[in-house]
């Protein structure tokens, strides 16, 4: 794989997000990757527990910008939004809570917008206390299409949901803890998730993987809510505002328009 590395030894797969020089920035060629490495994985009965960790000194700082800016990648957006079942963009966070197996993610550095849907898509999450978190979509003038929907819930509370992808505002780990984001906090997160992989090594794989159901469906279905995500992402790309905000970045005097939708 390009964009990724997977060490697998003794039943623990540590999956590395591996573009240091560009604060392991998620690429489409990413998404990809995330989503077979996951295919792959799951497949193998062997495996007890999975590490999702960043190469360098960020776990990854959301998607990047090239590809999103790039119009060669329009149609794929746009089918990817389109077709019924799960896009591209949620199936490369979802796919690691649809793995049998406890997932746990260990975050430094940076946790924004594709990063940070990443991380909470894990079943469980280490970071530093000055990590920095984000959910960045409405900067853009898009909304975070991930799966949010679904792996915030019962971790994240709504309202305080709703403000971070409101102000689209950076935020610490100490934070990201308290709202839920993260579980705990460490000053060496990888070897925090290392500690608890071997922990969970000696429960029942199958003991674990039942309850890693179980709590899923705590909270409803999930096809309505990743449906919606796609329906306002296909209607605020196909907006006026959308294309204002991303000119708003080099430009703050830009001024939107009044709202489109009701």
């Amino acid at each position: 794989m390009n964009t990724l590395s997977i060490e697998q030894h003794s039943g623990l797969a540590v999956v590395r997000l591996n573009r240091p020089d560009k604060k392991n920035a998620m690429s489409f060629e990413m998404m990809r990757e995330l989503v077979q490495a996951a295919k792959q994985l799951k497949a193998d009965r062997r495996l007890r527990t999975v590490i999702l960790h960043g190469s360098g000194n960020s776990f990854c700082a959301g998607i990047d910008l090239a590809d999103l800016k790039n119009p060669a990648n329009r149609k794929t957006v746009l089918w990817e939004l389109a077709k019924p079942c799960r896009s591209l963009f949620q199936n490369a966070a979802l796919a690691w809570r649809d793995l049998p197996v406890p997932v746990i993610a260990a975050v430094e550095g940076h946790a924004v917008g594709a990063g940070l849907q990443l991380a909470l898509a894990a079943d469980y999450a280490f970071t530093t206390a000055d990590s920095r978190w984000a959910i960045r979509e409405a900067h853009w003038g898009i909304i975070p299409d991930m799966g949010i929907s679904v792996s915030a819930r019962g971790k994240v509370r709504s309202d305080i949901l709703a403000e971070l992808i409101f102000s689209a505002r950076l935020f610490s780990g100490e934070a990201a803890q308290q709202y839920g984001f993260a579980a705990a906090l460490s000053t060496q997160p990888f070897e925090s998730a290392l500690a608890l992989a071997e922990q969970l090594a000696s429960r029942s794989p199958d003991a674990l993987l039942a309850a890693k159901r179980i709590t899923h469906t705590l909270y409803g279905c999930e096809w309505l809510p990743l449906m919606r995500e796609k329906i306002w992402q296909l209607k605020l790309l196909a907006g006026k505002n959308q294309a204002l905000a991303v000119r708003k970045d080099s430009q703050p005097e830009t001024a939107f328009k009044p709202r489109q939708y009701r």
